[in-house]
């Protein structure tokens, strides 16, 4: 098949001299960010990455980042990107779940990952190599593996979500299209690395032929200064936005018209309803789209143009991408009447292949679509929506997932956490929503915990969980409540420990 990085390749022999990224190190043109392509491609190959070979990208987001991507892709391979700033145990956990066998990095990031595994260093000279491959790479296999993406598992551990590369192409491709990209377009990249946001956020503006923007992670998470990053690079696209973010950028009292010149905010990641219902519409001076989709479904399955006077009642998310289709479904996996809520199943070209190490929780995830063709899947998403007018509506959750400022959270995940502490005894995060319509965890806690105070049990937490998995509260209990059947009653900690 032909690639995002064959046409990325094709397109700097056409405009050598255009501008493909600014980045703190300076501009970069497509013609460097290809030649760069290229020679880490004949690296990966001398180091044998073909077709399910898993590649771990360790560094800050950068030209280097880009091209080590895109020549994963042109070898046929996959990449697993790191956060670096996110724990050094947890991104072992990451390397070790998606069974990576190269890591690309630089010479200040290896010593401290140290994962056991052969090393690129893209800030160090490559070894003699050929001047060009022996043989031409073999055209890249459709149904081969291209990404490797974690999210929160019921067992408390993370889960690699497996994206092929036929999936991924098509999405970056359609995106590319659906939100009208071109050479016009200058696209900041707000997502980080280790999410598949990023993704999204990288390609489909280069695949367009637009200018990406990247900048300092800091300077994203600061209103001021992200506005100023806005205005200084002149961006006219946020492709990954959280209406967390947005909320927060609107309640901004001194910054008039934040968005001013942004002609496209897509968000994803939580429910658009409460930025909506607190007016926030009217900070989005252009076009505004809900997207939809679980990490299992190659990042977006619906899309929904939010209009200038929308619906504060609802989540609309809207209607499938070109490709995929969306099923409402009762327990007995009926498809219910337009209007009644059932759980969302998805299917068609965004379906991952499964979970990497994990054959049970993949047959009960991904199961066969009883009206599709031969051979076809639906992915249960545990999400509940219904059919409308304008397109699905979300309406929540089946299970104990939330999403915490556009990150998919499982609580188990934390609790496990908490009781590897020596302290405590017992463990159960809860979500609740304060009166901005934000999700914030607490953390319940038993054990002797007298002379351990809240900083202690942070700082044991942030040596292997990332910020968006802290409790915002911790409340000590001296037994946590049960039902009959002898098991930990979270609703009434939801209802009785709300702060």
């Amino acid at each position: 098949m032909r690639t995002v990085a064959d046409d990325l390749a094709a397109y700097a022999a056409r405009h050598p001299r255009r501008i493909a990224l600014e980045t703190p190190a300076g501009r970069v043109t497509h013609g460097r960010l290809a030649a760069r392509t290229e020679g880490l491609t004949r690296r990966l190959r001398a180091h044998g990455a073909r077709a399910e070979t898993v590649c771990a990208v360790a560094v800050e987001h950068g030209a280097d980042a880009v091209a080590a991507m895109a020549a994963v892709i042109r070898c046929g391979a996959a990449f697993l990107t790191l956060d670096v700033t996110q724990p050094r145990d947890r991104l072992a956990a990451f390397v070790r779940g998606a069974g990576a066998r190269l890591l690309l990095t630089t010479s200040a990031h290896a010593p401290v990952l140290d994962l056991g595994l052969p090393v690129i260093l893209l800030d160090r000279p490559a070894d003699v190599l050929p001047e060009r491959p022996v043989t031409p790479p073999p055209p890249v296999d459709p149904r081969a593996l291209a990404y490797v993406s974690h999210t929160s598992g019921s067992t408390g551990e993370p889960s690699p979500v497996l994206v092929e590369h036929h999936a991924l192409d098509a999405y970056l491709r359609d995106t590319a299209r659906a939100f009208g990209l071109g050479p016009d377009t200058v696209a900041l990249q707000t997502a980080p690395l280790g999410y598949d946001a990023s993704l999204r956020d990288t390609f489909a503006p280069l695949l367009a032929g637009a200018r990406l923007v990247i900048v300092e992670r800091s300077r994203l998470l600061r209103p001021a200064d992200f506005v100023r990053t806005v205005r200084e690079h002149r961006v006219t696209a946020l492709l990954s936005t959280t209406p967390s973010f947005l909320a927060h950028l609107a309640g901004q009292p001194d910054l008039a018209d934040p968005l001013a010149g942004v002609t496209l905010v897509a968000s994803s990641g939580e429910s658009l309803r409460p930025f909506l219902a607190a007016g926030g519409r009217r900070t989005v001076p252009g076009t505004l789209v809900n997207q939809y989709g679980p990490t299992e479904c190659t990042m977006t399955t619906t899309r929904h143009v939010i209009p200038a006077e929308p619906d504060t009642t609802a989540d609309v998310v809207g209607a499938p991408r070109p490709g995929t289709v969306v099923r409402v479904l009762d327990a007995g996996l009926e498809p219910v009447p337009d209007g009644t809520v059932g759980e969302v199943y998805i299917g068609g070209a965004g379906v991952a292949r499964g979970y990497g190490g994990q054959p049970a929780r993949t047959a009960a995830c991904f199961l066969p679509d009883p009206y599709g063709p031969p051979g076809s899947r639906l992915y249960r998403t545990g999400d509940l929506g219904r059919w409308g007018p304008q397109g699905l509506t979300y309406v929540g959750r089946t299970d104990r997932q939330v999403k915490i400022r556009g990150h998919r959270v499982d609580p188990a995940e934390i609790e496990g956490a908490l009781l590897a502490h020596p302290r405590v005894g017992g463990a159960v995060v809860t979500a609740h929503t304060d009166d901005r319509g934000r999700t914030y965890l607490t953390a319940h806690v038993t054990g002797d915990l007298t002379a351990t105070a809240d900083a202690e049990l942070r700082a044991h937490l942030a040596r292997s969980l990332p910020p968006h998995l802290m409790p915002r509260l911790f409340r000590r209990h001296d037994a946590l409540p049960t039902t009959r059947g002898g098991k930990t009653d979270r609703r009434r900690l939801v209802t009785g420990g709300t702060p």
